[in-house]
């Protein structure tokens, strides 16, 4: 690399180092000739696919109008900002590796809901309205059975499910006894109240 201060040619690598959460190379070189001293960042240039919409027009991959559309359906959700931007990574990831110069718009969307299934159900269902332009309630609970037979891969749970019983106990769960009760008789539970 050319010296920027002298033009001379020749410059050494005195010091690398990652930056950028090890997006970029940071590089401390100095001028074999003047001695001038100077930083440098080199990163990989990844070139995204054009996005061919509907009407065939085609514009460059967005990723802020992604994170933005994201945010939008998982307004007030209880997704972290770090969950949205991994969300957003996997959806370039997947694009880069298709290795097309031009994706439809069509599998972007699918790509963006399936990653708020994963994250939201609630967010999912949003985005899906609008995306596959819900006109009706009907509509909505097409989307909410769609989930039903198709549900996510168990994962840590960092939301609640619409989709199942919110009941806290159900018959299949045995009581624990308190340290206080042990020893004694188990009381009776009504006839009406017992599990079948």
């Amino acid at each position: 690399m050319y010296c920027p201060f002298c033009s001379h040619v020749e410059t050494k690598v005195t010091d690398s180092r990652l930056a950028a959460e090890g997006q970029q190379i940071r590089r401390r070189r100095e001028c074999l000739k003047c001695g001038e001293r100077f930083t440098t960042f080199e990163s990989a240039e990844l070139v995204m696919p054009q996005v061919v919409k509907g009407d065939m027009t085609r514009e460059p991959f967005d990723e802020i109008k992604l994170r933005m559309g994201m945010q939008k359906a998982l307004e007030k959700r209880p997704v972290s900002n770090d969950a949205i931007d991994a969300a957003v990574a996997h959806i370039g990831h997947k694009l880069r590796s298709l290795g097309e110069r031009e994706v439809p718009s069509r599998m972007l969307g699918e790509l963006v809901m399936e990653e708020l299934r994963h994250l939201d159900e609630v967010a999912y269902v949003r985005f899906a309205s609008v995306y596959r332009q819900f006109q009706d309630v009907e509509a909505f609970q097409k989307e909410i059975a769609h989930l039903r037979r198709k549900p996510v891969p168990l994962k840590p749970r960092t939301q609640l499910s619409f989709l199942e019983p919110t009941s806290a106990f159900t018959p299949a769960q045995k009581a624990v006894p308190s340290k206080k009760n042990i020893g004694k008789p188990p009381s009776k539970i009504p006839s009406s109240e017992q599990p079948e």
